[in-house]
């Protein structure tokens, strides 16, 4: 029974444990185009400007890297997954009890300690508590499944807004998005690359909103 659960709640269905790479995939086509010089209240920190891109240039941000070293990312994501392991334990611990009745029933069965008349209604109550896990595992892993959703869309609207606010200050022509995995840029000048600077603001953005609360 107890493997039951655990294969339940490891479904490719429905994952439960937090996945990094889906993330970036949800991601990683994100294009900001906004050139103005607006002001900005946001963290920006200070490029060497010897080696950093310049205004109008089309640069390029390593999501999987910046999710990896955003604190966000890793807060929310350890959140969920301490979450995710205590529904997970629980669902192991209704599952072994079930299992333990179970087997308590069969034993009395086999040896005649029950009538037939007993033997029925403790088989339907164990199979209707069967029934109630299976829906409770299914339920939880919906609820997780959501939580994991909103949790993506929260780093992502994150990133976004920070990236908007701070393009209207470095004022280049599109920030792009790759990844290991898509390659969206092969090859690029490494002064393109604004990974670092976009994750040192925002970390310093998110001590900021962590901090007053």
């Amino acid at each position: 029974m107890e493997n039951n659960v655990q294969s339940s709640c490891s479904s490719n269905r429905i994952p439960i444990i937090l996945s990094v790479l889906a993330l970036v995939i949800a991601i990683v086509v994100l294009v900001f185009q906004f050139v103005g010089k607006k002001s900005s209240k946001i963290t920006i920190t200070e490029a060497n400007s010897e080696v950093a891109a310049q205004r109008g240039d089309i640069v390029f941000v390593r999501m999987d890297t910046l999710i990896m070293q955003y604190d966000m990312a890793s807060d929310l994501s350890s959140t969920f997954q301490a979450e995710a392991q205590a529904v997970q334990d629980d669902l192991n611990k209704r599952g072994r009890k079930l299992e333990s009745d179970m087997k308590s029933f069969e034993n009395q069965y086999q040896k005649g300690l029950l009538t037939r008349s007993n033997a029925e209604q403790q088989q339907n109550a164990l199979l209707k508590r069967q029934q109630e896990l299976q829906n409770f595992a299914n339920q939880k892993q919906l609820e997780l499944q959501e939580k994991e959703f909103v949790m993506n869309n929260q780093i992502i609207y994150a990133i976004k807004t920070y990236l908007e606010e701070y393009n209207k200050v470095r004022g280049y022509a599109a920030i792009l998005t790759t990844t290991d995995v898509t390659n969206t840029v092969i090859v690029g000048n490494v002064a393109l690359d604004i990974t670092q600077e976009v994750v040192e603001g925002l970390n310093a953005e998110y001590i900021k909103v962590r901090n007053k609360n």
